[in-house]
């Protein structure tokens, strides 16, 4: 999974980047474009829950779930009518699963805006509306090929129109694709147009220090989002950079001080999982306790695919146990004595936290 980070120059995005990937492997400087081709940095998925599944199956170490970030360069207005570095960076963003577009709500007279004031309704404007307008372009392209085969006497052509014209009318309006109400089978329809604004969008807003507590409603309004499919968070930047390099113990306490009780590095990266469908299962052992990435509503031999191919072909069952059931048992043999281990079949589909030891033909 990528989820890309956009925004506009000197927006806070390379900052966040590096605070997320617990690194200085992007520049973080005063001036538009410091960034040109994009950074990519693995994330670790924080799950207290592996811990404590480790300690009863004495696991000799964890392999948690990760998300790749693409710190993508700042777009600016008009950036979709750029033939060199505008048409660059919004094919990096067409290369990504999830959009994270980072939105500057801070004054600091040392780091200069690249519209000459703070304003996130307009900033967010700016973005989508380059967005948009790529998405546009595609679109057109698409409705003048289905034009053709539709006079040629083309049935599924004929069935496209509608919702190409509805979507059109949408991108006109100023909205993204991915607010747009579609049945199931139109959003296939238009799958294969690969926009940019159907992909899942999350809102990180950059605060300062003092304003980390800031309410979601306070959010929407300074932000104009108010549609509650679309996730808006508060992030600060400087205060993710000055943790950077702190333990994780150390980490809670500093945030614990600021009167935090949550990470929020950790909350955008479950929002992530949860916009794009995904959750985790375990597998638990001596030799290491491991997160596996599956989508929400896959059975167990799809999810037993992810470890190895042959494990979907050849699954027969899987043992399955809830993982607090697991910790609470002390472990496999104390689970299966107190009959919380079940036999789940080919039919099963497989919740978040589930724990599974598979069978299968060998």
């Amino acid at each position: 999974m990528q989820v890309g980070i956009v925004g506009l120059p000197n927006v806070g995005k390379s900052t966040l980047f590096n605070a997320l990937t617990k690194s200085y492997a992007a520049e973080a400087a005063n001036f538009p474009f410091c960034t040109i081709e994009p950074n990519t940095g693995i994330v670790n998925v924080n799950d207290e829950r592996l811990e404590q599944i480790r300690i009863v199956v004495n696991g000799a170490k964890i392999i948690p779930a990760n998300v790749e970030f693409v710190d993508i360069a700042g777009l600016v207005e008009w950036a979709s009518k750029w033939e060199w570095l505008g048409n660059k960076f919004l094919s990096h963003i067409r290369n990504v699963d999830a959009v994270l577009q980072v939105v500057r709500a801070f004054d600091d007279s040392n780091v200069h805006h690249v519209n000459g004031s703070v304003n996130p309704k307009r900033d967010i404007e700016v973005i989508n509306l380059e967005l948009i307008f790529s998405d546009l372009d595609t679109l057109d392209k698409r409705i003048g090929d289905n034009q053709k085969k539709v006079r040629a006497g083309d049935k599924e052509a004929k069935s496209r129109e509608d919702i190409y014209a509805r979507l059109k009318e949408h991108l006109e309006q100023g909205k993204i694709a991915s607010i747009m109400d579609m049945t199931d089978d139109e959003k296939i329809a238009i799958s294969d147009l690969h926009l940019l604004t159907a992909k899942p969008f999350i809102y990180a807003v950059n605060v300062t220090e003092d304003r980390i507590n800031i309410s979601e409603n306070e959010l929407r309004e300074i932000t104009g989002i108010s549609d509650i499919k679309i996730p808006v968070l508060p992030v600060s930047a400087k205060i993710e950079m000055d943790m950077l390099e702190f333990s994780e113990e150390d980490r809670k306490m500093f945030l614990s001080d600021m009167g935090i009780d949550f990470n929020p590095m950790d909350i955008i990266i479950k929002k992530c999982y949860d916009l794009l469908g995904l959750q985790y299962y375990f597998t638990a052992g001596e030799i290491e306790v491991r997160a596996w990435t599956i989508k929400k509503w896959w059975s167990a031999p799809e999810a037993a695919g992810v470890i190895h191919t042959d494990f979907q072909k050849k699954f027969i069952k899987a043992d399955t146990v809830n993982w607090k059931d697991l910790v609470d048992c002390s472990g496999w043999s104390g689970a299966r004595e107190k009959w919380k281990v079940r036999m789940e079949w080919k039919e099963y589909i497989v919740q978040d936290g589930d724990i599974m030891l598979f069978k299968f033909w060998g």
